[in-house]
């Protein structure tokens, strides 16, 4: 075999230096690569590592500090703090702006800190993960990190319930022979694909002979196309044999491979290592990831803008009413000193700690376990998605197909009704086989009820045919395994059926053998050219296949002829979809009917017929069908053609339904999504037939409204053509495939996105890694609205990272998909919850969050502003050193951050109506309106508390510190209780906590706040100062909660309408 080098696959890929072009592995050039030499390799490759790590030991203070300070408003706090150190600018202590900004380091470089160290364990584990490699000294065991191209290396299939890091394996194989694989973290299809070996090497007697042959492998230069592949194997003469063989080249196509990131059936390969690091074709189908901004960090980022601008105006004014007297470019610098607190720099790190907390309820969260937050910055985000792009195989189905119906024509058998058919299968005597008692159906004896004897067997006949056709018309092989009990060639010799899985490339094909095998009749052989099944009584019917026409995209069908060796009847079976076969099979007056009741069902309807062949007939086929395939030119038009000669007038045996299992609460998931005014687009790899079965099958498009099915389109006026013919559709679900995707979004980018946003579902099939991340990023820049991917598989990966929110799903695909995700859960049912509850509550809160923190900032601005203007616009702080630090920290922080608990409905309200969460996609909880209200409200509040102590005080400056501080303080606590909506345990305890540490640090820390204001410790204690601070306080609120209640009464929420 051919291997390409596992390379683990979970998020953020750094896979080489940054020195990587300066070595020489810049470009992806063709390589020679020597079986079991790679010292011999002719060009430097990358190392077969993982990094996810953003920073080593001597970058990361640096590069977080960098990280920090390269945004304007950090940068421009650090100016701020560092210009205390020049005397001109002087205002107060040093520890007035440094202890601030000390803290919203710290807190920072902590969060990087954990974030990197979980990283490095992370990828510690993954590169060390150990594996066998056969070398001249026998086979050694190397890390992943260790190996290197040229290594051979030895695998076997991966056991089961092991962690998932092992399933991710890319080598296994039966040896010798072909092994089936499946590449569902590359193309998201979990059926098994035949794989086979170099010819060449299958006549040596060991593996460990590969080191002895002077062989080599040159391969084309990497590249992103998971379904091609080219390449050849050359072996010279050996180094210890007498004779030697001659030298021996074989072309190497896409059957020789077995990429990174997929997984074999059973057994053992010997695989050389081609490509590894960053040259895997899994890790050249993956996007780099981008650094995902939230849209509402955005937003608040423009609202910080906004009072940048204003702190600016502020300044000039207050200079320009000085008239620009003496060094006014001085003042200026001193008042922008002065008013900084229009721009809270805690606003920061009071979003970053709350979006710590949103993360934590989520993964506390009983009713969603399991779910895991990799990206603690976007929670918010999911409050406000309009667009869910999800995965299907393993997303919305569990990948598990199961028989559902088999109908007749005159009689349909469902899942309540399959004894009957076992009892058909089962009157089979037992010492005849199956076709010998069909033959004989006409000799049983009648019996005193002729008519409903005659009835009987022709349906028993009728279900028998059936179920045999089934049984035979496939690419299922049995493969048998030791279970501890039975080794694997006693299994195989026995017929075990308890060491018997199915391999198949197709999930369908696996679950019709199944339930044949459930109502009596059971494949326990196959090989090339043979096939063996077994009937209830336990007798062997052997079959010699002669014939397979493998199933296509283009013919929609499959074929096979066999001999039966007990009669020698040679009979040829085909099965396919309704739109095919209806033109092949005898007429009928039902298969239409039955195929869109059961299509309406959500099963996947296949068409089952049969032909039965001369000896002649089949004779002069094979030679017509040989010559066919001989030919040089139109090879495969006139293979096509010398089967179809065959595919007439087949006799219609029967149509089987197979449905693909739901995840668990798919579609009132789906439903809730709806009704919440998010589109949903599913986005798979799969067939557009069971794309559009799955889509009907999960709601997603719903009874009422229509598909459009956009037809296979290669041309720019094809495109046009189509495109017109959609657009005449109205609420139409679309369903389009990748190709044609591709074709449209050539030519007419602007006007498919148009028409498709326009559409209640969509349906894109056939679609590759890169594609779906286009899709995505198309979504973005079209409609500026917020999208959320969901998948479990990593081809999916590409799609979850440029999404504005990535969310995993831990499934049968591996973790692949959730650890490169933002959010990861466990079912797609989650997901309900994780934007219904959590994503509404984190958006709602946030938004509260930095309004309420911008407020009280512009309250002490506005203060400090009166102050300024009564006493000749004088640059000279209103309150100092401790009374500034404090304000912002412990008499308001608790209070004010306990909005973080705060929420207007419970859970299940938010729910049960979905709609709720409509009104967030509008972004009215923080937009220019809301945050204009609050500005008015603050400067209203400032003014009022500011002129208060200016009329109330006695002639010394000391009262209007000590009134207007403890009546802003009482203030904030006030406002903060008029904004919750829900009181919380804790949120009582953060007023009660923040009122006690002002009173306490007034009784107890007189003195040292007295060391830099002159506060009168005796004057707090008299009634006067009571009565002042209570009017103070009273004036600026008051107004506010009966403005409060009169909108709960006349103009109340959709929300309270509900908790009412």
């Amino acid at each position: 075999f051919h291997v390409e080098r596992q390379y683990p696959n979970y998020g953020p890929k750094k896979v080489c230096c940054p020195w990587s072009r300066c070595c020489g592995m810049g470009d992806f050039r063709p390589r020679t690569v020597w079986l079991g030499h790679p010292e011999k390799r002719e060009q430097r490759y990358p190392r077969n590592v993982i990094n996810n790590q953003k920073y080593n030991f001597f970058t990361f203070l640096p590069g977080v500090l960098f990280n920090q300070f390269k945004y304007f408003f950090n940068l421009y706090f650090l100016l701020l703090a560092c210009s205390q150190f020049v005397n001109e600018l002087r205002l107060g202590a040093l520890y007035t702006y440094w202890v601030p900004l000390g803290f919203v380091l710290i807190i920072t470089i902590a969060r990087e800190a954990v974030e990197e160290i979980r990283c490095y364990c992370r990828d510690k584990e993954v590169n060390s993960q150990i594996y066998s490699k056969l070398s001249t000294r026998g086979t050694v065991k190397v890390k992943s990190s260790g190996i290197q191209v040229g290594d051979l290396i030895i695998v076997e299939k991966p056991p089961r319930g092991v962690c998932y890091s092992i399933l991710n394996h890319p080598f296994s194989s039966l040896i010798p022979g072909s092994c089936f694989l499946r590449t569902d973290q590359l193309d998201g299809e979990t059926d098994w694909k035949l794989r086979l070996p170099v010819a060449c090497t299958q006549r040596l007697p060991t593996a460990a002979d590969l080191l002895q042959i002077r062989s080599y492998v040159y391969a084309e230069e990497p590249n992103i196309d998971i379904h091609n592949f080219i390449g050849t194997f050359t072996r010279g003469n050996a180094t210890h044999s007498e004779d030697g063989d001659p030298p021996v080249n074989e072309s190497l196509s896409i059957e020789n491979t077995l990429w990174a990131s997929t997984v074999i059936a059973s057994g053992t390969v010997v695989g050389v290592v081609i490509y590894t690091g960053k040259e895997l074709r899994s890790v050249m189908n993956t996007s780099n990831p981008r650094h995902k901004v939230g849209l509402f960090d955005l937003e608040v980022n423009c609202l910080t803008k906004i009072l940048f601008g204003a702190l600016v105006v502020v300044s000039l004014v207050m200079v320009a009413l000085q008239h620009f007297a003496g060094r006014w470019y001085l003042q200026i610098f001193r008042f922008l000193l002065l008013f900084s607190n229009i721009v809270p720099i805690s606003l920061r790190v009071n979003l970053d700690m709350g979006k710590m907390v949103f993360s934590w309820m989520i993964r506390r969260d009983s009713k969603i376990p399991g779910t895991v937050v990799r990206a603690s910055t976007i929670p918010e985000q999911l409050g406000r998605i309009s667009y869910l792009l999800t995965d299907k195989t393993g997303t919305l189905t569990q990948n598990e197909m199961v028989f559902r119906r088999l109908h007749l024509g005159t009689v349909a058998y469902g899942m309540d009704s399959m004894d009957e058919v076992q009892s058909h299968v089962f009157s089979t005597p037992h010492n005849s086989s199956l076709a010998a008692s069909l033959n004989s159906t006409s000799k049983t004896p009648v019996s005193t009820a002729p008519a409903a004897t005659k009835v009987r067997k022709t349906i028993s006949s009728r279900v028998h045919e059936a179920v045999k056709a089934i049984a035979l018309v496939h690419c299922v092989t049995p493969v048998y395994e030791a279970n501890g009990v039975t080794d694997q060639a006693e299994a195989e010799q026995h017929y075990e059926d308890t060491c018997r899985v199915y391999q198949a490339a197709s999930p369908d094909e696996v679950s019709l053998v199944q339930w044949t095998e459930s109502v009596g009749l059971t494949l326990v052989g196959r090989d090339h050219n043979s096939m063996q099944l077994r009937t209830p009584s336990g007798q062997i019917l052997n079959f010699t296949i002669l014939q397979i026409f493998p199933f296509t995209y283009e013919s929609k069908r499959m074929g096979i002829i066999v001999r039966d060796e007990s009669t020698g009847e040679i009979s040829f079976y085909m099965k396919g979809a309704d739109v095919v076969m209806a033109g092949i099979v005898q007429y009928n007056d039902w298969l239409e009917e039955e195929c869109g009741n059961m299509a309406r069902e959500g099963l996947r309807v296949l068409v089952v017929s049969k032909k039965s062949l001369t000896e002649e007939q089949y004779q002069d086929f094979e030679a017509r069908y040989i010559q066919a395939k001989l030919s040089v030119h139109d090879r495969s038009l006139k293979v096509a053609t010398v089967i179809e000669s065959l595919e007439m007038e087949m006799e219609l045996l029967c149509l089987t339904g197979v449905e693909d299992q739901l995840q668990a609460d798919v579609r009132p998931t789906l439903e809730i999504l709806r009704n919440a005014g998010i589109k949903v687009w599913m986005l798979t790899g799969d067939k557009l037939e069971t794309a559009t079965c799955t889509a009907k099958n999960a709601h997603l498009v719903t009874r009422n409204q229509d598909i459009h099915i956009f037809r296979s389109v290669t041309t720019r006026g094809e495109a046009h053509l189509e495109l017109n013919a959609f657009r005449r559709k109205h609420d139409c679900a679309l369903v389009i495939s990748g190709d044609s995707l591709e074709v449209c979004l050539k030519f007419y980018e602007y006007e498919f996105m148009e028409l498709a946003c326009q559409c209640p579902a969509v349906v894109c099939c056939r679609c590759a890694p890169t594609q779906k991340a286009q899709i995505v990023r198309l979504l973005q820049e079209r409609t500026g609205k917020l999208t959320c991917a969901v998948g479990d598989g990593g081809n999916d990966v590409s799609m979850i990272q440029e999404a504005d929110c990535g969310v995993g799903v831990e499934g049968k695909e591996g973790k692949q998909a959730s650890l490169a995700a933002d959010f990861s859960v466990t079912q797609f049912k989650h997901l309900g919850r994780l934007l219904m509850v959590h994503g509404r509550n984190s958006y709602k809160r946030s938004a509260g969050l930095s309004q309420f923190v911008i407020h009280r900032s512009l309250c002490i601005s506005t203060m400090q502003a009166v102050f300024s203007s009564v006493f000749y616009f004088a640059s000279v702080p209103l309150y100092q050193g401790f009374l500034i630090i404090g304000y912002s920290t412990i008499y308001t922080m608790f209070p004010v951050f306990s909005l973080v608990l705060d929420k207007d409905v419970k859970s299940e309200v938010a729910m049960l109506y979905p709609e709720l969460y409509k009104d967030l996609l509008k972004g009215r909880p923080l937009s220019f309106k809301t945050f204009l209200i609050w500005v008015l409200i603050s400067i209203y509040q400032g003014s009022i508390i500011m002129y208060g102590a200016l009329l109330l005080f006695e002639s010394e400056f000391v009262h209007i510190v000590a009134i207007s501080f403890t009546s802003l303080i009482l203030t904030e606590l006030l406002m903060v209780a008029l904004t919750i909506q829900t009181w919380h345990w804790l949120m009582i305890v953060a007023e009660l906590l923040s009122l006690a540490c002002y009173i306490a640090s007034l009784v107890f820390l007189h003195e040292f706040i007295g060391a830099w204001v002159s506060f009168d410790v005796y004057f707090i204690a008299t009634l006067s100062f009571l009565w002042k601070v209570t009017v103070i306080t009273l004036v600026s609120c008051l107004p506010l909660y009966i403005l409060k209640y009169l909108r709960r009464r006349f103009s109340p929420p959709n929300y309270s309408k509900l908790t009412s």
